[in-house]
């Protein structure tokens, strides 16, 4: 008698074998069948799954894999549902970077909570960054992992499906979800190399206890994002330009430095970020090279 399918979320993936938990805890050793090769489909942590175990132990085979939320090819991860990128006084936040991971967000349709971690060192950070995205899209957090601030609300969130951390080294990311949940990150990071394409073969897994699900990945490279960009585009992922779509004299418009923008109009006018819409420029000059040199 043939077993019954089972449903499950890959946790981690090595070497052709994937481990998945069910929802009642227990984590089954599955291969994938011949058909998802064919179609040239390769499942990765956080795909939830349809899977038929063996009768004999605790292994057993991947029918399905269900529809994805959105995907993420380095690290090769899906379903993510919050991205959680942390900044903090120290080191001195790289506001390009959380710009670049706001546009790749925006892309995959994955929701962002900006965290602001060690605001007990300075509070006035908290006022900087709600001035410069208070239109883009991201809830912010203010938080502690030393007092206890606003831990109770960033729990709330993580507990909200599959969360991934992001941010630069040493703003305490590890250390703020060991403090909610007893769970330690190993390399959930972005650093300068990894977004420059350093390689690495530590494998993405899905930390997981009591209701919390946290990825832990070797870190972002953030190259793809400018792969197949059309730099026109890149205004899209910007929420805060949306009121002023199709006013602008010449269609379509980069808001770089065309006459009668609405978006520079805005800024001049104080209803947009004057730091934001500088760093849009620059990401904008970073896509037009990418798209420049897209066949060499």
């Amino acid at each position: 008698m043939t077993a019954a399918m089972q449903e499950a979320v890959i946790i981690k993936g090595v070497g052709g074998f994937y481990y998945a938990r069910t929802q009642h805890g227990e984590v089954w050793v599955l291969r994938a069948k011949g058909i998802f090769r064919r179609q040239h489909i390769t499942p990765v942590v956080g795909d939830r799954i349809r899977f038929i175990p063996s009768e004999d132990s605790s292994q057993g085979w991947i029918e399905e894999i269900l529809p994805r939320q959105n995907t993420l090819i380095r690290p090769p991860v899906a379903n993510i549902g919050h991205l959680i990128f942390v900044l903090a006084p120290e080191p001195l936040p790289d506001m390009i970077l959380l710009d670049t991971m706001l546009v790749m967000a925006q892309e995959q349709g994955i929701p962002v909570v900006i965290v602001l971690n060690k605001i007990d060192l300075d509070p006035s950070l908290a006022d900087t960054i709600r001035a410069q995205y208070a239109k883009a899209g991201a809830p912010i957090l203010a938080v502690s992992a030393k007092t206890g601030q606003g831990l109770h609300q960033l729990a709330k969130v993580l507990l909200d499906g599959i969360c991934c951390f992001a941010g630069q080294s040493g703003v305490g990311k590890s250390t703020l979800l060991s403090a909610i949940t007893g769970l330690t990150l190993q390399a959930g990071e972005i650093s300068r190399k990894i977004a420059r394409g350093k390689n690495t073969t530590r494998h993405a897994e899905l930390l997981v206890k009591d209701g919390f699900q946290v990825l832990d990945t070797a870190g972002f490279s953030l190259l793809s994002l400018w792969e197949n960009m059309e730099p026109v585009a890149l205004q899209d992922y910007y929420p805060e330009f949306a009121p002023y779509r199709g006013q602008c004299r010449f269609q379509p418009c980069y808001h770089l430095s065309e006459p009668d923008c609405a978006v520079l109009g805005a800024m001049e006018a104080g209803e947009l970020s004057r730091e934001r819409v500088a760093r849009y420029h620059q990401l904008l000059t970073k896509a037009k090279e990418a798209w420049r040199n897209r066949y060499e």
